[in-house]
Parts: structure tokens; sequence; C-alpha cells
């Protein structure tokens, strides 16, 4: 599976800009993008996109720190 997102290719045959000099140490979990495009890539080969993953990554995560942040609220009530 191929990434157009410049920010997501970083492979041994093109340097990306994961770890150009504005985005070292500012940007993280490339190493979960990478798994899911493994995963996904391994069921489906060039159905679903980067994007797609990184939309679908960005839900899910939103709905976790929300459900986390609602049992906190219950919890401190």
């Amino acid at each position: 599976m191929r990434c157009v997102g410049a920010v997501l290719a970083d492979t041994a045959n093109f340097r990306g800009e994961q770890n150009s000099f504005p985005n070292r140490g500012s940007l993280r979990g490339f190493d979960v993008v990478d798994s899911i495009k493994a995963q996904v890539g391994a069921v489906c080969p060039w159905t679903v996109s980067c994007a797609d993953i990184l939309a679908v990554a960005a839900r899910d995560s939103v709905v976790t720190v929300r459900s986390f942040d609602q049992i906190m609220k219950e919890m401190c009530a």
C-alpha cells in the first residue's frame, strides 16, 4: 500500500517529511498507521488509502478520548 501524503511516505528509497527538521519530534504515531496499513493491505490491497486510514484513526481516537473523559467525569461526580 502506498501513501500519497509526504508526511506518511517515508521508505528506504524516499525520505518523506516524517523526520524532516520542522516535523522532528512533533509528529508521532507512524508505527500505528504503518501497522494499520499493513493489516488492511493484507486483506484488501490497493483499496483503502492512507487518507481513509487516518480519517478512521482520528475518528476512533476522538471517540476513545471522549469516552475516557466521560468515565472520569462520572467517577469524580
